[in-house]
């Protein structure tokens, strides 16, 4: 048995750069993981594949990244052999913080350990990339800027440490639905792209952009307002990560940012889930 911590990530700058011809999008995107956990546990099995994910609402089947992540090492696996995953979820689901993507990318890890099968870092990343864009960084493991459809990577040496508010405002929204409501206008156009220096608190406060927030923000107005409480308890900057729906409030010191998400959690909204995470 082996048991994992599988992180959230945020956006902390995320431009679309235009539509390809497969129907997705090139971005450029910052990724940065931070201290919310999914914790999962793994036993092996004599054969199959099993997901439980009590309380809930993902699935466990075959439709599961989990599943997918674990089917394609077990299907190269010198003998045959099982794996029994249980998922007790923490990270929101449908909530721009990619918690599916990471457990995907913590099965493949740890079952390349528990069965031995001595696949390299980059062999688990291409995997990876073929079951999901954000697979391949919570392989990585480190921040970076992600280009492409996410799964080209270039690590980011460093960025200070930072705290955030995180508010999930208790809904899911679709990725895809949010891609296919963005009004791109450079579709049909090479888009030159410079990635911001952010080596500084001041460069990241400044660099923080999200080209998927006006869609988002005009189908759930809701989220501005989440925006404006961050902002009004102390926030540095605040941004919806991803498509959303979750909004971080940025920080610089623990103290303010548990200040700001007792005095958020004092208005009452019973629909709020409202949790604090730091840089890892």
């Amino acid at each position: 048995m082996m048991q994992k911590l599988s992180p959230a990530k945020i956006n902390l700058h995320l431009r679309v750069l235009g539509k390809r011809n497969d129907g997705y999008h090139d971005i450029a995107t910052l990724l940065h993981p931070i201290s919310l956990y999914d914790e999962m546990i793994f036993r092996p099995a004599d054969h199959g594949i099993t997901i439980r994910c009590p309380d809930s609402s993902i699935p466990e089947n075959e439709n599961n990244l989990v599943y997918k992540a674990a089917d394609a090492l077990l299907s190269q696996a010198p003998c045959s052999s099982g794996i029994h995953i249980t998922i007790t979820k923490r990270i929101p689901v449908g909530a721009g913080l990619g918690g599916g993507s990471s457990n995907a990318a913590t099965t493949l890890t740890t079952i390349n350990d528990l069965m031995g099968l001595h696949y390299t870092r980059e062999d688990l990343m291409k995997i990876g990339a073929n079951i999901g864009a954000d697979i391949p960084f919570f392989i990585f493991g480190k921040s970076a800027w992600a280009f492409g459809i996410g799964d080209q990577l270039q690590a980011i040496e460093y960025i200070p440490l930072l705290w955030f508010v995180l508010i999930h405002p208790g809904f899911e929204v679709s990725t895809r639905m949010i891609y296919e409501n963005f009004n791109l206008r450079l579709t049909k156009q090479a888009v030159k792209y410079t990635c911001p220096a952010l080596y500084t608190v001041a460069d990241l406060i400044k660099g923080l952009h999200n080209d998927l927030e006006k869609v988002t923000l005009g189908l759930h107005p809701e989220l501005q307002h989440i925006k404006n409480y961050l902002m009004q308890n102390g926030a540095l900057g605040s941004l919806m990560s991803g498509s959303g729906p979750t909004v971080a409030g940025i920080f610089t010191e623990e103290k303010a940012a548990y200040k700001a998400k007792e005095a958020i959690e004092s208005i009452g909204e019973k629909s709020w889930s409202v949790v604090i995470a730091h840089s890892l």
